[in-house]
């Protein structure tokens, strides 16, 4: 008897403890909601008809899909503005906060979606967000492979020599 009462005061617990936004969240977000039906009423959306920026990024996907892509890299001098030459690479830089696998996974269904929880990359470690390290597939001068460097300072990678 003691097992289902403490069952019934668990279950009372967690249904009372509700969604946990605030009824004055609750008010801005349908206050919001509401302001941005009466915008979208008003003035609609964007009249796009050439796609100029699509057409763009696609290109650039394309670009970044070829095999032996060589580009150079610098890093920016910030005492004269200046650009430092570091070496040619082969294709461009990928953040270290790049990860191979999705960075979240649903955990189990709740009646308002899926709880997700962090994952990690196949090494089993979790990438940070934000970091602003790079990995640079470098030409190693002396032997001419292609090998991995890791540069925290900014960078600026292109696929043309800079002046």
């Amino acid at each position: 008897m003691k097992r289902f009462i403490t069952l019934i005061v668990l279950a009372v617990a967690i249904v009372g403890c509700g969604s946990g936004v605030s009824d004055a969240d609750a008010q801005q977000a349908e206050a919001t909601a509401k302001s941005m039906m009466e915008a979208n009423r008003q003035i609609g959306m964007p009249g796009i008809t050439n796609y100029q920026e699509r057409r763009l990024a696609k290109t650039i996907f394309e670009l970044r899909d070829q095999e032996n892509l060589t580009t150079y890299a610098y890093i920016v001098n910030h005492m004269t503005g200046e650009l430092v030459f570091i070496g040619q690479c082969i294709g461009f830089g990928l953040p270290y906060s790049v990860q191979y696998t999705n960075p979240e996974r649903a955990t189990w269904k709740t009646n308002r979606g899926y709880l997700k929880m962090p994952q990690a990359d196949p090494n089993g470690l979790f990438m940070p967000q934000g970091l602003s390290a790079t990995w640079l597939m470098m030409v190693d001068p002396k032997s001419g492979d292609a090998r991995p460097v890791y540069v925290e300072p900014q960078i600026i990678v292109s696929p043309f020599k800079l002046h």
